[in-house]
């Protein structure tokens, strides 16, 4: 199929036909990439050259590893000018952003509403990103803020870090959230060191820590339902 024109192909098998026809889901991740750039080759089709992408992109993960490659290492790719390398990077970052986006008055009932509205965002880091979910007063999302990006240890996390962004918007308590780039969530012994003793700052200070949710690779820990603090 490589060398045959797009074009030339039934409409079963072009990925735009076969979008209108049989809904987004259907299409490979070869045919998606098809779509965003559009044109081939002398060698290879717009589908064929979305295959060429995703394997040499391929870092162990497959699709996933898209998020992690520039805009050059795409170039190097033979048939992906700039434009269509720009085209791809910006796809992946507004489906990022769109995974991400946090709508106003997001009520937080149990972990799993945590881990369903950051997955996709913390997944892909490749370093370990410790964030401060902020709540009001009904457990709504006011914000949440990067208190540390590596390793986690007690004194990078400090609890003056901590809390001062939520005693600068008077949030009535928060949740800690990082994640695991190995994939596994289970927490360390300095996670739960750390965990233990944020709970015990945000007691002195009156604002409530309620849990401590670890991500990984489609899964998640929390600390709460764990009973460890």
């Amino acid at each position: 199929m490589k060398n045959i024109k797009i074009k030339e192909l039934c409409d079963d098998q072009k990925p735009v036909e076969k979008m209108m026809k049989l809904g987004i889901k259907s299409l490979s991740n070869s045919e998606l990439l098809a779509i965003l750039i559009r044109t081939g080759n002398k060698n290879d089709n717009a589908i064929s050259l979305g295959t060429k992408i995703i394997k040499n992109c391929d870092k162990g993960n497959s699709i996933r590893d898209l998020a992690d490659v520039s805009i050059e290492e795409l170039c190097n790719i033979v048939g992906i000018g700039n434009t269509k390398a720009c085209i791809i990077k910006a796809a992946i970052e507004l489906g990022i952003r769109v995974a991400s986006y946090i709508p106003e008055r997001y009520k937080i009932t149990n972990p799993w509403d945590i881990y369903e509205f950051y997955m996709e965002k913390m997944r892909y880091n490749k370093k370990e990103i410790f964030k401060v979910i902020l709540l009001n007063t009904k457990n709504e999302i006011i914000k949440d803020v990067d208190v540390s990006v590596g390793c986690l240890n007690s004194s990078i996390v400090h609890p003056r870090e901590v809390f001062i962004e939520a005693i600068k918007h008077s949030a009535n308590a928060i949740i800690l959230m990082h994640n695991h780039p190995s994939g596994n969530p289970n927490p360390s012994k300095e996670d739960i060191n750390i965990t233990k003793r944020l709970f015990d700052s945000g007691r002195i200070i009156g604002i409530e820590v309620l849990d401590h949710i670890i991500i990984g690779e489609g899964t998640y820990v929390s600390l709460k339902e764990e009973n460890i603090f």
